[in-house]
């Protein structure tokens, strides 16, 4: 008979799990984002710092980026041999709120028609007039990463993303109807990006 090869399962207890489980988990609901406009986007009425403050606190979604490589598939033989092909950048996408002052929505407007003007179609062509950067950070339940305490008064930083040379090429319609009660209203913007950067952050949210 063979010697089949099985695991033990004598230490898969609760306790072990919860040893393996550091901070109890990331919570997708702990982070922020910080955006950046470039400054022909700035609405007349706002400073870059101040639409940049505004952001860690109305995007109300976003993404940590995927990390992808395309495989690139070759015939021998009728069997198919995988290597590894290019390394792609996917889109990134955040979700806003929209407040009464319309600050974002308007520097999201703005930064499209420096793109592409609607009447005539002319627009900024040098790409560093039109590309940003921007940062995810995720954050930890506790002051300090697998903090035991609840001591302290800002959140930890566990993980740091800046996606590099971003630009948006959709800012989504905002839906207008009576029959919407008890909701604010909010908006996706779709970006391009050339590269990210990451950085293990794990200390104190600034």
């Amino acid at each position: 008979m063979a010697n089949l090869n099985i695991p033990s399962t004598r230490d898969r207890t609760l306790d072990a799990f919860k040893g393996k489980m550091v901070g109890g988990g990331a919570r997708p609901n702990l982070f922020e984002c910080e955006l950046f406009f470039p400054d022909d986007a700035i609405p007349v009425d706002s400073s870059k710092d101040e639409i940049a403050d505004k952001s860690r606190f109305l995007v109300k979604a976003a993404q940590l980026p995927a990390s992808v490589i395309a495989n690139i598939d070759i015939p021998f033989r009728g069997r198919i041999f995988k290597v590894a092909g290019d390394r792609t950048i996917e889109p990134w996408s955040i979700t806003i709120i929209n407040d009464e002052d319309f600050r974002i929505r308007k520097a999201m407007e703005e930064w499209v028609d420096l793109i592409a003007k609607l009447e005539n179609n002319l627009g900024a062509t040098d790409p560093s007039a039109y590309m940003v950067n921007a940062k995810v950070f995720q954050l930890g339940r506790g002051a300090t990463q697998s903090s035991q305490t609840n001591a302290g008064d800002r959140n930890s930083v566990l993980r740091e993303y800046e996606f590099i040379d971003i630009f948006p090429t959709s800012v989504s319609s905002i839906d207008l109807s009576y029959d919407s009660s008890d909701t604010i209203e909010e908006f996706t913007v779709d970006f391009q990006v050339q590269s990210f950067a990451f950085v293990d952050a794990g200390g104190p949210n600034g």
